[in-house]
């Protein structure tokens, strides 16, 4: 009687033996392929092992988290060539395959995860399929296709006789993930104060609590570092530099000159060339990106630089926007310097008017490259414009009937 437990025992992994041999056995799995860029070619390989007569291979994209399987290859045993000689020997003999996919240009509409099901027959019966599947997420990758450097206002509400708040905007299109983009002043990175939310509106100078940096280590040309130096020490005497707009005129109030001394103010100085101001320290530039998701996978990123723009330090100054992107081998760049415009070419139409006549007055241009667009406003020399208002914001002045 003692003698039943372990006979029950033999008995049990006898029959599971049996049912093993009857079953065969089946193993799956898929390479892993690291990130890919789209255009190149992909091959996926699906690796399987088995004791079992082969039955059917089936690669499926899966779609809508899952809900969905497309079917992109299938190859059916029943009706292949292949024989394998494991009945005839009779004994249990392990199988390698391998069944691959080429994609030869892979897309972004590619990238997402893939199944390969392999089905053996039962070692007991033909009418009953062992199954088993492995699955990989294929990660296409693209680099940004368009890189661009605008003004934020277009035109530009800032004017050379005053500090004001400007925006430069980089937007990098067509990248899959989101890249990373940066600004350089002059070839230099830019060292920003990064930003969840837009700065506040303000005309007054942004500012920052991070240390004070000097300006005076920018490779700035002659001109504007005698600017600069000399309105610098004149604040260190107590004096101020003079802020008035060149229609106010250019002579300092008695009550603020500064006290004699030796030394020669350089001529410009008082030059209308740039106004009298400079900020004693580097401007603080503030740095926020933006992503929006498109429809086809790629993100569209826009970093906005701000800052105090200065006309006397930003005048010819080189801004570069600049992209890393896993998919790229180097970075993209795109770049704008800031201009200011000089000299602007004005057309009136008729040349010649007469009383009555509707004449139109164009800026039709500048003398040189402006960047960016400025902001055009008419005044009437000693007197309102003809429909009584003091000026008009536009690039063309249209001026109705006019009077003798």
């Amino acid at each position: 009687m003692r003698a039943a437990p372990s006979l029950r025992r033999c008995v049990c992994l006898l029959l599971a033996a049996i049912l093993d041999l009857a079953c065969g056995y089946l193993t799956v799995n898929i390479e892993p392929l690291p990130p890919v860029v789209a255009g190149d070619a992909v091959t996926l390989k699906c690796n399987f092992k088995t004791d079992g007569r082969m039955r059917e291979i089936v690669w499926y994209r899966v779609t809508d988290g899952g809900t969905i399987k497309q079917k992109i290859f299938t190859f059916d045993a029943m009706f292949s060539t292949n024989y394998s000689h494991m009945e005839n020997y009779r004994k249990r003999e392990d199988l390698v395959y391998q069944s691959t996919v080429r994609l030869p240009e892979v897309r972004i509409s590619d990238n997402g995860p893939y199944e390969c099901h392999v089905g053996i027959y039962d070692r007991a019966t033909r009418e009953k399929v062992v199954l088993a599947s492995g699955n990989i997420f294929l990660n296409v990758m693209a680099p940004p296709t368009s890189i661009e450097v605008v003004a934020a206002d277009t035109p530009a509400p800032f004017s050379r006789y005053q500090a004001q708040n400007f925006t430069l905007v980089c937007i990098v299109s067509g990248g899959k993930p989101a890249p990373m983009v940066y600004f350089k002043r002059d070839g230099e990175p830019i060292d920003a104060v990064p930003l969840s939310e837009p700065p506040a509106a303000s005309s007054g100078p942004l500012q920052d609590s991070r240390p004070f940096r000097s300006l005076l280590h920018r490779d700035l040309d002659d001109t504007k570092m005698q600017k600069s130096l000399s309105l610098l020490d004149a604040e260190n005497r107590g004096g101020r530099p003079y802020t008035e707009r060149p229609s106010h005129g250019l002579t300092p109030d008695p009550n603020i000159l500064l006290q004699p001394t030796t030394e020669n103010i350089p001529e410009t100085v008082v030059s209308r060339e740039f106004p009298r101001w400079v900020h004693s320290a580097e401007p603080t530039y503030f740095l926020r990106h933006s992503r929006t998701p498109s429809s086809d996978g790629t993100v569209e990123v826009r970093a906005l630089l701000t800052w105090t723009l200065n006309p006397q330090i930003d005048n010819e100054a080189l801004f570069s926007c600049e992209v890393k992107h896993p998919a790229l081998s180097m970075p993209m760049q795109a770049e704008v310097t800031l201009v200011a415009p000089k000299g602007p070419k004005i057309v009136m139409t008729p040349s010649r008017a007469r009383v009555g006549d509707t004449v139109r007055i164009l800026v039709h241009g500048f003398q040189n490259e402006v960047f960016p667009e400025p902001m055009f406003t008419w005044t009437r020399v000693g007197s309102r414009l003809l429909d009584g208002s003091a000026e008009f914001d536009g690039k063309e002045l249209v001026l109705e009937r006019v009077p003798a």
